[in-house]
């Protein structure tokens, strides 16, 4: 389970995250939503300790997130990042293979069990017949998967997805969801997603964390955070919200006003 008390995060004087408390527990999906410049991504990144907390503390199964060790980190917690960094050619199949590095051997060489496991995640995030395919010359779409096959395949039991839908097609950001959300509903994971899209939060998100200036404003289960009242006061903007016809999940429409 990962944890954060009360968390603090400054940039020079300017809090950019403000005193917020979140935790993932496993087989849930927690959504981070809110507008431009709340303090979503900041806050994601002080999950993995990529940045440093001000005040406050992260926690992993119950022990500072500062006590552990880079590698015993990334065993445990996986990132999955906007766009894939490539400075150079790599295929498809080394890209996914990197995310075992944190279970390499003292030479560096991937064993025989960690193919294995790369290629079990291949298959599950629908990406056989790629393995030998560049990682620049794939779709969008399927770097995005290979991304995430990539985090998946370091075993971790937590997911940070930093915006994982952004530039996917609709039917992409379906595909990108349902296999963070089999993973969840397997019990094996627990994943934060930062997000935009209030739809996709309310149809694959257990809990909700809104967000604005870098404090809350709610959290809880999408039914109860995707208000008009709260959104209206985070994003200054009317909506209708009203049940999805198939599913039953929040849904958020914007409400425009009509010119003559």
């Amino acid at each position: 389970m990962l944890e954060a008390k009360n968390v603090t995060v400054n940039y020079g004087p300017r809090a950019a995250v403000a005193a917020v408390s979140l935790r993932a527990n496993p087989g849930e999906i927690l959504a981070i939503i809110g507008p431009n410049g709340a303090g979503k991504s900041t806050l994601l990144r002080t999950l993995n300790a990529s940045l440093r907390t001000t005040q406050g503390e992260v926690l992993l199964d119950g022990q500072p997130l500062a006590s552990f060790a880079r590698r015993a980190m990334a065993r445990r917690i996986a990132v999955v990042a906007q766009e894939a960094d490539l400075r150079f050619p790599v295929t498809v199949i080394e890209f996914v293979l990197g995310g075992r590095y944190a279970w390499s051997s003292a030479w560096g060489w991937e064993s025989e069990r960690d193919v294995a496991i790369v290629r079990g995640i291949l298959q599950e995030t629908e990406l056989e017949g790629f393995e030998a395919r560049l990682m620049n010359e794939v779709s969008g779409g399927e770097r995005q998967r290979a991304v995430l096959a990539r985090a998946l395949a370091t075993e971790a039991k937590v997911l940070l997805l930093d915006e994982p839908t952004a530039n996917l097609d609709l039917a992409h950001q379906a595909t990108m969801l349902r296999l963070v959300r089999r993973r969840c509903d397997q019990g094996e994971s627990a994943a934060v997603v930062v997000t935009h899209d209030l739809n996709l939060a309310a149809e694959f998100a257990d809990n909700v964390l809104l967000l604005k200036d870098g404090s809350e404003v709610a959290t809880g289960p999408p039914q109860t955070v995707l208000t008009p009242q709260l959104l209206r006061s985070v994003f200054d903007l009317e909506v209708l919200v009203d049940a999805h016809p198939v599913s039953g999940a929040p849904r958020i429409t914007p409400v425009h006003e009509v010119r003559g």
